[in-house]
């Protein structure tokens, strides 16, 4: 575990009470290095990257590109595009990728597991394009049917899936899907937002194509992310946004482009998020993550099973590869109020449909309460919330 006291904002109170904060799936806190590291650019080198030759521009841009080389390094990636998160970076492989390579009647095979995410880019897609969208189903055991998508591989280019879900917490058997689906000739997107911070993908042993992570879910700085490219696929992409930076020579009769992961990063990029994430990654190699996966799993195996023995249905399995995440409903509690009254005491906990709209309807709910553990967690803080769902139960009417 962590020191606690690295991270500033967790010596605070709400609400009279000491926080305890448990909404880690939808962004981690930051420890100080990392606040630091971003003060300090904009106190001592703030300028902009890559053209100037004073001072101040190469300070910025060794500072950027440092996160560049230090994402390569962790992913263990040839390519690492720099996007807002991981959003956009599925939306890059949608206009970058899918535009240049999908025709009309090829197929992308999703999942009703996936985030908004990597739905809606390319449900926009296909209207634009009349690509075929086929959705893997999930099982009553909440994992994916792997017979349905071995069923769907047949003439798709691409596969989309997720590495964990956000709302259950599966990890799903990627290195499977990404063999069937080479096997198949079809390319594959890992939305990793949720898995890479609690353990370090190698995505040259999986030999993904394409990996989109966010850096706000691993302590570091929101609005940033990155997509990891296998240098075949990079190869196919043809550029998403036009502007400055991306290019080689511009004239009024035409433009060509750069031939490294400039020629996808058109614009001012996030200098002092960049500095930041790399921060927050020198952070993280100093934590050992297996083992952390470890406790954090433990206190999320507790947790569900006191809250199922409040009467709570919990959604979720917490097999050995998933993740800390515990959604759960009581049936004499609407979600949001026990979310306001928890709130009350200080804990932070999410509640709603987690950007996963097809996946609760394949539950048959429309919202869960989500507790997600991190780094800076602990088992008296996963007692307390227990211990204060049982008093909310008592005083309003719920069994407990």
């Amino acid at each position: 575990m962590v020191d606690a006291s690295d991270f500033p904002i967790l010596s605070r109170k709400v609400n009279g009470k000491r926080l305890v904060y448990l909404d880690n799936a939808a962004t981690t806190q930051k420890p100080q290095t990392v606040i630091d590291a971003m003060n300090t650019y904009y106190t001592n080198s703030n300028a902009n990257v890559h053209r100037a030759v004073h001072t101040l521009a190469g300070e910025a841009t060794d500072g950027y590109e440092a996160c560049r080389t230090s994402l390569k390094s962790w992913f263990n990636a040839e390519r690492v595009v720099m996007t807002s998160g991981t959003t956009e970076a599925i939306n890059l492989v949608a206009h970058g990728w899918g535009r240049a390579n999908l025709r009309e009647g090829d197929a992308v095979v999703l999942t009703e597991m996936e985030h908004h995410s990597d739905i809606v880019p390319w449900q926009m897609l296909s209207k634009e394009r009349g690509v075929e969208l086929r959705y893997v189903p999930v099982l009553d055991d909440m994992t994916l049917d792997m017979e349905a998508y071995e069923a769907s591989l047949p003439g798709a280019k691409l596969v989309c899936v997720v590495h964990t879900s956000n709302v259950l917490g599966v990890r799903n058997p990627v290195e499977h899907i990404i063999e069937q689906a080479h096997a198949a000739g079809a390319r594959v997107l890992l939305d990793a937002a949720q898995g890479a911070p609690h353990t370090r993908i190698d995505v040259t042993e999986l030999e993904v194509d394409f990996l989109a992570v966010s850096a706000h879910k691993m302590l570091g700085p929101t609005g940033i992310g990155c997509l990891t490219v296998k240098e075949e696929a990079f190869a196919e992409m043809a550029p998403f946004m036009g502007g400055g930076d991306m290019i080689d020579q511009v004239t009024v009769e035409g433009s060509t482009y750069q031939d490294n992961e400039h020629k996808f990063e058109a614009g001012t990029p996030r200098i002092a998020e960049a500095i930041g994430w790399k921060a927050a990654m020198d952070y993280l190699e100093n934590v050992d993550l297996e083992a952390e996966h470890h406790r954090l799993l433990h206190i999320a195996r507790w947790t569900a099973a006191a809250l199922r023995d409040l009467g709570c249905t919990v959604y979720g399995r917490h097999d050995d590869l998933d993740s800390a995440v515990v959604s759960f409903l009581h049936p004499d509690l609407h979600a949001e109020d026990m979310a306001h009254l928890l709130d009350a005491q200080g804990f932070a906990v999410r509640t709603g449909h987690h950007c996963a709209q097809p996946l609760l309807h394949r539950l048959g709910i429309s919202s869960t309460v989500r507790a997600s553990f991190y780094l800076y967690n602990t088992m008296e803080e996963a007692e307390g919330l227990v211990e204060a769902l049982t008093a909310v139960l008592e005083r309003f009417g719920g069994s407990a």
